[in-house]
């Protein structure tokens, strides 16, 4: 259950909530970047499948992390949430490899809005929309990696 599609690599970033709550991978695929998670006993719940709130963490991650990659300059911004908006529309199972794509759809001198679509083993599972602000505070990435935590 705990295994990760070929070529996704482990996130080193969203700070001490996702080292609880991940972990998360992400995969470059040419154009195409992808965010991931294994959905294990502790994400799902009394269902036994993937926790709302778990969706909506990955969806709020999934959002920011791809427009950082795919801006220029936007990589070294801190990117908070001023809205997130997710549409649930069908569960992830335990055991499931939850992926999602996003695309930024504008960016201002304060403002970045993007949206996304995340499916459960191939299945689509949620629509997810949000917009986020741009801090004027700028990101130290570790060693090794970029600012938003993605392996070089």
């Amino acid at each position: 259950m705990t295994e990760v599609p070929e070529g996704f690599k482990r996130l080193d970033s969203g700070g001490d909530y996702i080292g609880v709550n991940g972990p998360l991978y992400l995969r470059r695929a040419g154009d195409r970047i992808e965010l991931g998670f294994r959905v294990e006993p502790r994400h799902t719940n009394g269902m036994r499948i993937c926790h709302g709130g778990m969706m909506a963490t990955f969806c709020d991650m999934l959002l920011p992390i791809i427009t950082h990659l795919v801006v220029p300059g936007m990589a070294d911004h801190f990117l908070p949430t001023i809205s997130l908006h997710v549409d649930y529309l069908a569960p992830s199972p335990l055991g499931a490899w939850v992926q999602g794509t996003a695309e930024a759809l504008h960016c201002t001198g304060s403002m970045a809005f993007a949206q996304g679509l995340v499916h459960a083993d191939d299945r689509l599972v949620a629509r997810t929309n949000g917009i986020f602000k741009l801090s004027r505070r700028r990101r130290d990435g570790a060693p090794g990696q970029d600012a938003v935590g993605v392996p070089s």
